[in-house]
């Protein structure tokens, strides 16, 4: 859909006032994206294909769009995209170290970068061109998680049209939000991955614990030695069969009537 000027200032001002129900298409479609956002998606995937579709629809003249990631390690790839010629487009960025999208993808980087005449920009002389000579002429780049440090990814959300000077005041503030609306969705579900892997962390600590204990009180019964001696035994056993030692407690637990461990060295 295209969103013309006038309508985007009324939508934007309709925000700012208190007391007011957006009613609005740009409103309308913001509120159901941030409502999908937050509780719709589980996924890092999910959110940035949201994320992507949202933008393509939203932003007038946005013939491609792509989201770019760093790595803690400095790596950049691009996991989401409407189209490969995207993928193309980034991974000149990415093996050139130039462009929008890996300026706005590091963390100390711009909140945003484009170009209205990418062909012509001499700041970026590898991928300018290149992205002309595929018939993109406008680029625009929004950083995504602008504040993540290592171990965190940060990125951007790209934007390529064929049209040159595509992207003016409206687009870059739809890009914006757009961004902000992935941050804060990735933001959360970062959060909510890493409550479920502390859980589960948590869950197998105690189950191992649990199970150890007992392997250590089928030692003691069956050869009259302390709970020490028989957690000495299992990490002997663990170490000479290269077997995890939880996993072997496990295994003389459940099947001990058949499993003999060696003697005390």
């Amino acid at each position: 859909m295209s969103i013309d000027e006038d309508e985007w200032a009324r939508e934007r001002a309709g925000f700012a006032q208190d007391g007011i129900e957006p009613a609005g298409p740009l409103a309308r479609q913001f509120a159901d994206l941030t409502r999908t956002l937050l509780d719709v998606t589980p996924t890092v995937g999910g959110v940035l294909r949201l994320v992507v579709g949202a933008a393509s629809a939203l932003v007038p003249d946005a013939d491609l769009v792509s989201v770019t990631l760093r790595e803690p390690d400095g790596r950049y790839h691009t996991p989401v995209e409407t189209d490969p010629v995207a993928v193309r487009l980034d991974q000149v960025q990415y093996d050139h170290g130039e462009g929008p999208c890996v300026e706005s993808a590091r963390p100390d980087g711009p909140a945003i970068a484009w170009s209205q005449d990418v062909g012509r920009d001499p700041r970026w002389p590898s991928f300018g061109p290149a992205t002309a000579g595929h018939g993109y002429h406008s680029v625009l780049a929004t950083a995504l998680l602008p504040d993540a440090r290592p171990p965190r990814r940060s990125g951007a959300l790209n934007i390529y049209s064929s049209r040159p000077g595509a992207f003016d005041g409206a687009a870059i503030d739809l890009a914006l939000l757009l961004a902000t609306h992935a941050s804060l969705a990735l933001a959360h579900t970062e959060a909510v991955v890493a409550a479920e892997l502390e859980a589960e962390h948590l869950r197998r600590a105690v189950e191992s614990r649990d199970v150890i204990g007992q392997a250590k009180g089928i030692l003691m019964q069956r050869r009259g030695i302390t709970a020490d001696e028989a957690f000495d035994v299992l990490r002997r056993a663990s170490q000479d069969l290269n077997v995890k030692l939880a996993d072997l407690a496990r295994t003389l637990a459940t099947r001990h009537t058949e499993v003999e461990l060696p003697a005390d060295r």
